[in-house]
């Protein structure tokens, strides 16, 4: 007989977390989920104020051309049919993201046709004469040309890595999306919204009914009861869980800094982006519209990129060679952990957008559980 009081110990409670726990416990198992935040739903936690869902950890858009993933979320909240079409600014104009018509019309006056906005890119990046690209400065302007990377690629991708682009490698960007339509609308996919009330209420939902504990460190627990549990999800940082043995993994940091505005509308769209080196922060979030809010007061949040050390918030994994070498080594060891499965964005050193996060979720409750969603 084992002393386990729970079947599954899982570590984190953000979406791996929460999708398997649900998944779990219809199956009767008995779960027990920790987090080290006083709060669920990781990082795409909402909280309200003045009545307007503030996405806490900067803006999260629910956008899946994976029909199963949609149909999943959608039994735990009800999405609106908010389309996400941020507008950059520099020097005082504002351009629409992606690369579309209306910002090639604005940028070069007498440019109203696909034709001849292909044209205008082609000559540009015929001027620059770049064969093979060295960095990334070199790669945007082979993709782009010189007018849409100064004014909508470089100061923006040198805050956001806290480096030169000519000091980057031309692999960050394999490509830079023009579309020659009118259409704003960011993301291809087939399904795209955000949740009335909020990414929590969602996440809560998944957890009903399975015994949640919070401001619990792993490390903490499992000394105290180190048989717990008999079987360990964990969504913590991989190199954690070895105390950095074999070396620290890297990622770039995220500051927010947010205010309430006495005012109903401050810059009329969720999210405008700051492309000019020297502002300091790369975007502005206007959370209310969101939801399409008509509160009296508003909430904005301005983000700055962050080198990241130890102890910081990890947002996103600094995936170039070196890091992918000491994660490999890293991966080799958690592969012989027998009661311990590594998932979720730090668990397995990999940036998720959340579909996609579900997505490897549902692999997870397969491989688990022998369930298919």
């Amino acid at each position: 007989m084992s002393d386990s009081r729970y079947d599954y110990l899982i570590v984190g409670a953000g979406l791996t977390g929460a999708v398997f726990a649900h998944e779990a416990a219809k199956l009767g198992k008995k779960c027990l989920v920790i987090d080290r935040r006083n709060h669920v739903a990781g990082n795409i936690y909402t909280e309200e104020v003045e009545g307007i869902n503030v996405h806490v950890y900067g803006a999260h858009i629910f956008h899946t051309s994976l029909t199963n993933v949609w149909q999943y979320v959608n039994r735990f909240a009800e999405f609106n049919n908010y389309v996400n079409s941020p507008v950059a600014l520099y020097k005082g104009k504002t351009y629409n993201m992606p690369f579309n018509m209306n910002t090639f019309s604005k940028i070069w006056d007498g440019v109203v046709t696909p034709a001849q906005a292909k044209a205008k890119i082609a000559e540009q990046i015929a001027a620059e004469g770049i064969g093979e690209p060295s960095n990334l400065e070199e790669q945007a302007l082979s993709l782009v040309g010189r007018d849409i990377f100064e004014a909508l690629v470089k100061g923006y991708t040198e805050k956001q890595w806290g480096r030169d682009c000519k000091d980057l490698p031309a692999s960050i960007i394999k490509r830079l999306p023009c579309r020659f339509t009118y259409d704003n609308n960011y993301f291809n996919d087939r399904y795209q919204g955000i949740p009335m009330g909020g990414y929590t209420k969602m996440v809560e939902r998944m957890l009903e009914g399975v015994e949640v504990r919070l401001g619990v460190e792993y490390r903490d627990l499992i000394a105290e009861q180190p048989d717990i549990a008999e079987r360990t999800i964990y969504c913590g940082p991989v190199d954690a869980f070895y105390d950095f043995k074999l070396g620290t993994l890297e990622y770039r940091s995220l500051r927010f800094e947010s205010e309430t505005l006495d005012e109903e509308n401050h810059q009329g769209v969720a999210v405008v982006n700051y492309t000019e080196r020297e502002v300091p922060w790369t975007r502005i979030i206007e959370h209310k519209h969101f939801e399409y809010g008509t509160q009296p007061k508003t909430v904005v949040t301005r983000e700055y990129p962050a080198d990241w050390k130890p102890g910081d918030e990890p947002y996103y994994p600094l995936n170039d060679a070196k890091n992918e070498a000491l994660y490999a080594q890293y991966k080799e060891l958690a592969e012989q952990e027998g009661s311990v499965v590594f998932a979720g964005r730090l668990g397995g050193y990999k940036y998720y957008d959340m579909d996609k996060c579900i997505a490897a979720a549902f692999d997870l409750v397969k491989a688990e559980l022998g369930v298919e969603l």
